[in-house]
C-alpha cells in the first residue's frame, strides 16, 4: 500500500517536472522573439501630424489669417513689426526654437510669415507692372517683354499668388533677405545653428542651392524656414490636388500652364522637406 503511494507521489512530480520544463522553455523562446523585434527608432525631429479642413482654398491662401482658428499673432518680441500671423503648432514650435537658439547668442527675427492669396497679389502684381523693382534692379515691365520671361524673371524669389508656402502659415523668412547676410558673422552663426538643429524643431530650409538633387523652383533662400510636421502634408495635397489651370486671377497669370508652376515651383523644393 506504501509503495503504490511513493509511485503515485513520484509520477505526479515527473509529470510536473516535465510541464514546468515545457513552459520553461516557451517563456524562453517568446523572451528570445521579442528580444528580436527591432524597436522603433525615435527621432529628435517632430512627427508629422494630420491637418483639419485641407483643402484647396487653404492650399491656395483663400482666407484671412486673422480670422482663421488655427492661426496666431506674432508677439513683437519675434518679429520686425506687427500684424504677422503663423499656424499656432508652428508658431509654438518657433517659440521653443527661439528659447534655445537665445541660450547661445543667437537671436530669430521673423520679417514675415502667413500671406494670403490677396496680399501675394500685391506683391506679385506690384513687380509685374514694375511698381516695384526686383532684387538686383530689374523692372520686368520696361526690361521684359515676354510674358513667360517676365514671370520667369520674377519667380527666382517671388512665388505667383495661389503657389505660395506662405499661404500655410508654416514658412517665415529669417533675419535678412539676403542670402550674404548668412555668409559671415552673426548670419553665418544663426544660419549654421539652424541647419543642425532646426530640424529638432520640426524646421527645414526649402529652397537650397540648385542643382542635379533640385533643377528647379526658385532660386536658394537661406532666410525661409518652413514647419515640416504640417507644410510635408500640405504639400503632398498640393501634388495630388493643384493643377496649374487653377492658378488665376492675377496679371500674368495665363504664364502658369506653359511654366508648370506646380511641379517646378510648388514641388520645386529640397526633398529633406518632404520626406
Amino acid at each position: 500500500m506504501v509503495s503504490r503511494f511513493l509511485y503515485l507521489i513520484i509520477t505526479i512530480t515527473l509529470i510536473t517536472s516535465c510541464n514546468l520544463n515545457r513552459k520553461d522553455k516557451e517563456i524562453t523562446k517568446i523572451a528570445a522573439t521579442v528580444k528580436n523585434i527591432e524597436k522603433p527608432k525615435l527621432s529628435n525631429s517632430i512627427e508629422p501630424t494630420k491637418m483639419k479642413n485641407l483643402d484647396i482654398d487653404y492650399c491656395m491662401g483663400r482666407f484671412d489669417p486673422k480670422t482663421h482658428l488655427d492661426f496666431v499673432a506674432i508677439p513683437l518680441k519675434y518679429a520686425d513689426r506687427e500684424g504677422m500671423y503663423m499656424r499656432a503648432d508652428a508658431y509654438a514650435s518657433f517659440e521653443k526654437m527661439y528659447s534655445e537658439a537665445a541660450k547661445e547668442g543667437i537671436k530669430f527675427q521673423i520679417r514675415s510669415a502667413a500671406r494670403n492669396f490677396n496680399y501675394q497679389k500685391g506683391i506679385w502684381e506690384r513687380k509685374w507692372t514694375g511698381a516695384t523693382k526686383l532684387s538686383d534692379g530689374t523692372d520686368v515691365s520696361k526690361d521684359i517683354s515676354e510674358p513667360v520671361n517676365k514671370a520667369l524673371k520674377i519667380l527666382e524669389y517671388s512665388s505667383m499668388p495661389g503657389t505660395s508656402r506662405h499661404h500655410w502659415g508654416t514658412d517665415i523668412d529669417l533675419n535678412a533677405f539676403n542670402n550674404e547676410y548668412f555668409e559671415k558673422g552673426e548670419g553665418k552663426k544663426l544660419y549654421d545653428w539652424l541647419v543642425k538643429n532646426g530640424s529638432t524643431y520640426g524646421f527645414c530650409q526649402p529652397y537650397t542651392q540648385k542643382g542635379p538633387q533640385r533643377p528647379d523652383g526658385y532660386n536658394e533662400e537661406k532666410w525661409h524656414w518652413s514647419y515640416q510636421p504640417i507644410s510635408q502634408e500640405i504639400t503632398e495635397y498640393a501634388e495630388q490636388n493643384m493643377k496649374n489651370e487653377m492658378i488665376t486671377d492675377f496679371l500674368g497669370a495665363e504664364t502658369a500652364v506653359e511654366i508648370d508652376v506646380v511641379n517646378k515651383y510648388i514641388l520645386g523644393i529640397n526633398h529633406g522637406c518632404r520626406h
